[in-house]
């Protein structure tokens, strides 16, 4: 069972096995339909298409953040539709660097399956090696999922809260540095981040040639981020619940498992104007 990243070359050896389920999750914040056009152009053969808004993430409220979790029911029958059961091996890509991909992964986990790995490199990484590729829209027999939730592994926005009064978690924040300080704030109305964050660009997890870091490195890296905390004892949030996954993922494939996430993210948090803030090192109250 592969349970954190697989190779291309794993992946290529197993193009033909049908129980592994291949999901592309190309896609751009900026573009909601850009990943949707690249999957209609060429994908890995046998993929199927899932995209970030409609399969991955629940109506906005204006209030939940940007990318809230989907209903798990619904959830689960779209993973029906795609032919994915508790017997496959799932494998998901992006051309990102894996933070959309990391995203299917976590959510499931999240609903108790633990068969589904990132394609380390993602889709240039396949391109690149000469791999196949198809326009060819699979034919998919559809399965039934049943889900094992762990709710466990995500934490709310009154849990983040109620922990400020007590010894907390460590939140760790995916996102890049200038948003952490609040220099800059290109998708949230408000700029900052949760007081007694730490900062770990989820980009810093991969190399020059856009695949994850060794896990030695990764492990070092993130020791450096965390401290004494042990991983049980992170949580990770991005601006949505996306990137922050990446961080997940990172850590996992470094051996410090149990990390938690916390869905919502930025987006959530900065919605209610009692929440407190912080920016650039200092910690402020309430943001109006």
């Amino acid at each position: 069972m592969h349970s954190t990243l697989i190779s291309t070359s794993g992946l290529a050896a197993h193009l033909d096995d049908a129980s592994w389920v291949v999901c592309d999750c190309r896609h751009d914040l900026a573009d909601a339909e850009s990943g949707r056009r690249a999957y209609a152009e060429s994908h890995i053969p046998r993929a199927r298409f899932v995209h970030l808004d409609e399969d991955l993430s629940a109506p906005k409220t204006g209030k939940n953040g940007r990318h809230p979790l989907p209903d798990p029911d619904k959830l689960v029958q779209r993973l029906g539709e795609m032919g994915i059961d508790g017997a496959k091996q799932v494998i998901a890509y992006d051309s990102s660097g894996g933070p959309y991909a990391a995203r299917l992964w976590w959510m499931l986990r999240w609903l108790g399956h633990d068969a589904v790995a990132v394609l380390d490199g993602g889709w240039n990484a396949w391109a690149k090696a000469g791999n196949p590729v198809t326009a060819k829209f699979p034919a998919i027999q559809p399965a039934k999922f049943i889900a094992r939730p762990r709710p466990g592994l995500a934490r709310d926005a009154k849990t983040i809260a109620d922990g400020m009064a007590k010894p907390a978690p460590l939140l760790v924040d995916a996102r890049a540095p200038n948003r952490f300080r609040g220099e800059s704030e290109t998708l949230d109305p408000v700029a900052g981040h949760i007081p007694g964050a730490a900062n770990r660009f989820f980009q810093l997890n991969l190399d020059a040639n856009g695949s994850f870091k060794q896990p030695d490195a990764l492990r070092q890296e993130f020791e450096a981020v965390i401290g004494a905390k042990a991983p049980s004892d992170v949580v990770h949030y991005c601006g949505s619940g996306v990137t922050a996954c990446h961080n997940l993922l990172a850590m996992e494939a470094a051996g410090l498992s149990g990390s938690r996430l916390y869905p919502g993210s930025w987006s959530e948090w900065c919605s209610d104007p009692s929440r407190p803030v912080a920016r650039g090192s200092v910690e402020q109250g309430p943001h109006s």
